[in-house]
């Protein structure tokens, strides 16, 4: 039989999403169980690289009932991130369970069995899975990756530039980890950084006389594709330097219409800076090593002494509930925040969209909206 019996409302994950949620539920009186795999809450956020900072606001970037102090500044650094994921369980006095990974859900007549850490089976009516947009880290199966003898990591590995001091390093992928990445290395000592650019980025000023390119981003939503994708063209024309002549051209495609494809705009913190002073060089894609070499797709071969691959994250939702026919193609939900699948009822999902308007504003808004929907469902038995 399974182990629980009074049935709470279980959230698989200890970050903003899953905390947020959590939160919502209370509020409405409904008891939640957090289930968090590692040690804490906010365990993606203690593996980024010591400088990451929020591209949104401080205000646009707090979770349900409660404020982020104003002492943390407008654009909160990773530790203060952490900081205020801890003091908001805290807060709301949150039922979090660390040290407990759910490997499995599957369907019962009267809702969802988990299958967790330690033999455990839980049993829920209702269950919201907010395992992260960055769960997996993905490295392409690069040809003769296997065979490189040079160093090889993924963004996800790294920390800061100290081990890269004087070293000759390509940096793989020019989102925005990619750009902070190689803006810091530049800044951290290292001889020479490169910049492997598969496909040019749109690249929009983090503030405009005062005004964070995240508000513009939350008025995009409502606009339509095709007049954002003008509006944006035109402004990055007046607002930014052309930088083609450094090996970064200008999009071919619409802002707008790459980011609905998941291809969100890097903002600027100092890549434009470090490009036009030749600090970073912006080079071809990886196409395959060779032995101590990596192989561009222009037909370049270069020999940098560590590659670090910003190559994205994959959700890792597969063994957890790929038998369920809730995910597309790509292993992401076909439905998110208060929409049930088909055939899925009481199967929430939060957290695996990267949207213009900030991922933390948007599982604050999907966290309220699940916890209406199921204090509905709650109240019609």
């Amino acid at each position: 039989m399974p182990e629980n019996t009074t049935s709470p409302v279980y959230v698989i994950g200890g970050g903003p999403g899953g905390l947020a949620t959590a939160a919502a539920l209370a509020d409405r009186g409904i008891r939640a169980v957090v289930l968090e795999k590692a040690d804490a809450v906010a365990a993606s956020w203690r593996g980024h690289y010591d400088s990451l900072r929020l591209h949104t606001t401080r205000r646009l970037s707090a979770l349900p009932g409660l404020a982020i102090p104003r002492a943390y500044g407008r654009w909160l650094a990773r530790d203060d991130v952490i900081r205020y994921l801890e003091e908001y369980a805290r807060h709301h006095r949150l039922d979090v369970v660390t040290g407990v990974e759910v490997s499995r859900i599957e369907r019962t007549d009267s809702g969802w069995l988990l299958h967790a850490t330690g033999g455990r089976r839980l049993a829920a009516r209702d269950v919201v899975i907010a395992t992260g947009f960055n769960h997996t880290p993905y490295l392409p199966d690069w040809e003769g990756r296997d065979g490189y003898t040079g160093e090889l990591l993924h963004a996800r590995a790294y920390r800061n530039a100290d081990p890269y001091a004087d070293r000759d390093v390509l940096v793989v992928g020019s989102g925005n980890t990619g750009a902070d990445i190689a803006v810091d290395l530049a800044a951290g000592g290292a001889s020479r950084v490169r910049l492997a650019v598969r496909t040019p980025p749109h690249i929009v000023r983090r503030t405009t006389v005062g005004w964070p390119a995240q508000r513009t981003g939350i008025l995009c939503r409502r606009l339509p594709v095709g007049a954002v994708d003008r509006a944006a063209r035109g402004l990055a024309r007046l607002s930014l330097p052309d930088l083609a002549e450094y090996g970064l051209p200008r999009p071919d495609t619409g802002l707008y219409s790459r980011a609905v494809e998941g291809a969100i705009p890097v903002q600027d913190t100092g890549l434009i800076d470090a490009v036009r002073s030749r600090a970073v060089e912006p080079v071809a894609a990886v196409a395959s090593f060779d032995h101590d070499k990596v192989v561009l797709a222009d037909g370049s071969r270069i020999s940098p002494d560590a590659v670090i691959a910003a190559t994205g994250y994959r959700r890792g939702l597969e063994t957890l509930v790929g038998h369920l026919d809730v995910l597309d193609g790509r292993g992401r939900p076909v439905v998110h925040g208060p929409r049930a699948a088909a055939g899925a009822p009481g199967l929430y999902f939060t957290g695996y969209t990267n949207p213009i308007s900030g991922m933390l504003r948007e599982l604050s808004l999907d966290a309220h909206r699940i916890a209406r929907r199921i204090a509905r469902t709650t109240e019609r038995g």
